[in-house]
């Protein structure tokens, strides 16, 4: 099952590359797709795979509230924070990680440490004194 879900993740990251839903382009994406190398384990949980769909179901509604906030007041203040990666995770699954964190108005990952960290920039409003 989680092959499938990987599978479908690299041919929406290819549709939505190429914004083309051709016949030409879908069977160029399905191959693409199967010839990228990938594991032979099971190495990630389908509540995980689940989990992390639900999350982005909750951060585009999350994502216009935050871009409404920024635009009606303005957010003066910004820091660079280290987040822990949920443990467990396979390369898609951070893939989505990554995704949600930049798909916020607010935030985006700057880099991501192999030894389990990613680098997140985020936009605050400035607290009164």
């Amino acid at each position: 099952m989680i092959g499938y879900l990987n599978l479908i993740l690299r041919l929406v990251i290819w549709f939505l590359l190429t914004a083309n839903l051709s016949v030409a382009n879908i069977i160029i994406g399905v191959s693409i797709a199967l010839l990228l190398p990938h594991r032979h384990k099971a190495a990630g949980a389908l509540k995980d795979w689940l989990r992390a769909l639900g999350e982005v179901l909750v951060a585009i509604p999350q994502a216009y509230i935050e871009a409404f906030e920024i635009i009606l007041r303005p957010h003066n203040e910004e820091d660079v924070t280290l987040e822990r990666v949920k443990p467990r995770r396979t390369p898609g699954l951070i893939f989505l990680d990554i995704f949600l964190i930049t798909f916020t108005p607010k935030t985006i990952v700057l880099k991501y440490h192999e030894d389990g960290w990613y680098e997140v920039h985020r936009v605050r409003r400035r607290k009164k004194a």
